[in-house]
């Protein structure tokens, strides 16, 4: 299973020693909150002195920021990858649920600060995370349009729908474990199962 300390959300980040700070700051914000938790915490689970994260973040908020961006940008990345190149209405929108499950079973400390940490970030961080979240939304409430356009799926508030399913995907961040009796893929197909039968699809999800 994928954990904080291996998750490669953050591989691109440089140099280590901000990368490291980034994933302390995760798991410290995961475990306490970011309001209780201190740049002293944050640099201790990072194997570094306090002095030493100002070096690369300003603020522990800017920390958070560039969490939420990352994860945005990979969640995002990941509805794209799922849908790109499917026709049918029915397949895109249970790979679509599918990988976002996934991505938030498989990186969910990750995945619980992206999501549900978004109140402590400044009002011109906020913005720019914002038109991130809205782009997933708009991916797929994009999948139940066309959906509904080819007759495919039944849906009489397209909008509300893609936010109930965006909800349902993201909720499993804030409650899996790896100890649970599900994995990612099982919830997700569980997910998607349930995501066509809210878009009022026939068929069953493929597995």
């Amino acid at each position: 299973m994928t954990t904080v300390e291996t998750d490669e959300s953050f591989g691109g980040v440089t140099p280590d020693a901000a990368r490291r700070l980034l994933l302390g700051a995760v798991q410290a914000f995961a475990e306490r909150g970011f309001h209780a938790t201190t740049t002293r915490d944050i640099a201790g689970r990072a194997g570094m002195s306090p002095a030493a994260l100002y070096i690369h973040y300003k603020t522990k908020e800017e920390l958070l920021f560039h969490i939420s961006r990352v994860g945005h940008e990979r969640s995002v990345a990941v509805l794209e990858e799922a849908v790109e190149g499917v026709a049918d209405s029915g397949e895109r929108l249970a790979r679509a649920v599918r990988a976002f499950v996934r991505w938030h079973a498989e990186h969910h400390t990750t995945a619980r600060v992206v999501q549900y940490e978004l109140a402590a970030l400044e009002a011109e961080h906020y913005e720019r995370i914002v038109v991130l979240r809205r782009r997933s939304e708009e991916i797929l409430r994009g999948v139940l349009e066309d959906g509904v356009a080819v007759g495919a799926f039944d849906i009489a508030d397209i909008r509300g729908t893609a936010l109930a399913v965006m909800s349902l995907c993201i909720d499993v961040a804030r409650w899996f474990s790896p100890a649970g009796r599900r994995t990612p893929d099982e919830i997700g197909a569980l997910y998607a199962d349930l995501a066509l039968r809210m878009a009022g699809h026939r068929g069953a999800a493929s597995r």
